[in-house]
């Protein structure tokens, strides 16, 4: 099970409530693109703020390393350990960038992926919104069609009114 924050966007100028489609959900945890393609990862993400950050941390990094004669073999372990701490902090560069540009944290949400965290989240969402919002109602339980009782239940409990 993964855990995801929702993070909602601000408001355009047209919008009275931001538009759920546009919600984006961040994974916590390690990325493995992120650790080992850093900046396209950083691009692909259009997280601007943080190559520049990234790029500045490896000139410096790399202007230190030369001035002190290391050896390509300690290059390439702080090379491995700098893109180790990017796919650590993915999720929190990411996080961070959103809160920059105006979004909303609306949550935390566990899910198998990221689907399954979406309908998790719309599910306890919708259940919150007021009743005098414009939401589509569900059928009348009446119109919904029921499943006769079984006699047995497959699986590890094979009688539903078993004393328990």
């Amino acid at each position: 099970m993964s855990v995801y924050t929702v993070h909602q966007p601000p408001l355009r100028e047209a919008e009275a409530a931001a538009d759920p489609a546009r919600f984006v959900f961040v994974r916590d945890g390690f990325h493995l693109w992120a650790f080992l393609l850093t900046p396209l990862w950083i691009l692909w993400h259009r997280l601007w703020l943080v190559l520049l950050l990234f790029i500045a941390l490896n000139l410096v990094i790399g202007v230190a390393l030369y001035f002190a004669g290391a050896s390509g073999g300690v290059k390439f372990a702080i090379a491995v350990l700098i893109g180790l701490l990017a796919g650590f902090e993915a999720a929190t560069l990411r996080r961070w960038t959103l809160a920059r540009r105006g979004w909303t944290t609306l949550g935390v949400v566990v899910g198998d992926d990221v689907e399954s965290a979406e309908r998790r989240f719309f599910a306890d969402w919708l259940a919150r919104v007021p009743e005098t919002a414009a939401v589509p109602q569900p059928p009348p339980v009446a119109a919904i069609r029921r499943m006769p009782p079984a006699q047995d239940i497959i699986g590890l409990f094979p009688d539903s009114r078993a004393p328990r």
